[in-house]
């Protein structure tokens, strides 16, 4: 007997009809007919026509980027029973795309949809086994040992555990690609010039509540505003592969990058060190630990003493979380080409 977040074989091809004519009328331009239809067949019970109103307007295409209309028609898809959608509500809310943050109601959230979806049951059990406030913080601020002054940089050991960082790299694995750059004169995407890794970002949506706690412990550590960060971004480097010396901030931004939070993810590789020629620091990777290091002078203009280098990786595969935090908040659904 079909359970709740089941379709039957007919009301299947049902919702797969009218998501295939909605997606045929918006290529052919009638976007307008195409949202109307969709929005018509979600009140009449079609989980996936919900499913992708909501995906339209989170993405901006073919209709206008539009959180809050995202959110209700996820709802609509929830109540219908769609298990994607109520993941994906339950990341939204935490995070306060298209309402405010709530980690209260996503938890609450989480923990329905844990009744029905072995997936949610694993997040769910992950979260709950984290010392963690009412707002989904740690209980404790996170401990380090300073190896520099010039530039700060600061040592976790410890900084997630072994399941946690399992989690942040099975949520990127399917998303992974080579690291590309914008080419300034061309506008194409092209290789990364000096990072020669796969790389993936866990944007708002994919921002499940073990990455938001996460991203929330790490905010508390450098003593920054979750609203502050980058989404996380998961960097894998094969053997060869390596990050050459740089610098994380932007040239001329706005809103610079005033820290980075390095979290490794796993161990059994050799090399991959990282490397600060100038104040003569080397930290060997060790799963689970973390390294937090500040990239601006007090003056807000880059130190270049926080030039550091990912060094090559000789056997194995190195894997590694990102979080880039910038002086100010920002708004992670409109971050440019400037995040490369």
């Amino acid at each position: 007997m079909p359970g709740p977040f089941s379709h039957s074989g007919k009301a299947l091809a049902m919702a797969q009809t009218s998501v295939i004519e909605a997606e045929r009328l918006a290529t052919s331009g009638q976007v307008a007919a195409a949202t109307a239809l969709l929005a018509a067949n979600a009140r009449d019970g079609d989980a996936d026509a919900a499913m992708l109103l909501a995906v339209w307007h989170l993405r901006g295409t073919p209709v206008a980027r539009d959180l809050g209309r995202a959110r209700a028609a996820l709802r609509r898809a929830v109540e219908i029973g769609h298990v994607d959608a109520a993941l994906m509500e339950v990341a939204l809310t935490a995070n306060g795309s298209g309402g405010a943050a709530d980690w209260a109601a996503a938890l609450a959230l989480l923990r329905v949809a844990a009744g029905g979806d072995h997936v949610a049951a694993a997040q769910c059990a992950l979260v709950e086994g984290m010392a963690l406030d009412a707002d989904g913080g740690p209980s404790s601020p996170p401990r380090g040992e300073r190896l520099a002054t010039e530039p700060r940089i600061v040592h976790f050991r410890a900084f997630l555990t072994a399941a946690e960082c399992a989690h942040v790299a099975t949520v990127a694995a399917a998303m992974l690609e080579p690291a590309r750059i914008i080419d300034p004169a061309s506008g194409r995407r092209v290789a990364h010039p000096i990072r020669t890794s796969d790389g993936a970002a866990i944007g708002p949506v994919h921002e499940d509540l073990v990455v938001r706690a996460i991203n929330m412990r790490i905010a508390a550590a450098s003593g920054t505003a979750v609203t502050q960060g980058e989404p996380l971004t998961v960097l894998r480097y094969r053997p060869g592969q390596e990050y050459r010396p740089h610098l994380d901030t932007i040239q001329d931004a706005d809103n610079q990058r005033v820290a980075t939070m390095l979290l490794y993810l796993n161990g059994g590789f050799t090399g991959g060190e990282t490397h600060f020629p100038v104040p003569g620091v080397t930290v060997t990777p060790r799963g689970g630990d973390a390294l937090l290091f500040f990239n601006t002078l007090a003056d807000d203009r880059p130190d270049p003493a926080s030039r550091h280098a990912g060094l090559p990786v000789l056997t194995g595969s190195k894997w590694l979380a990102t979080r880039w935090i910038r002086r100010d908040p920002l708004d992670p659904w409109t971050l440019s080409a400037e995040m490369a």
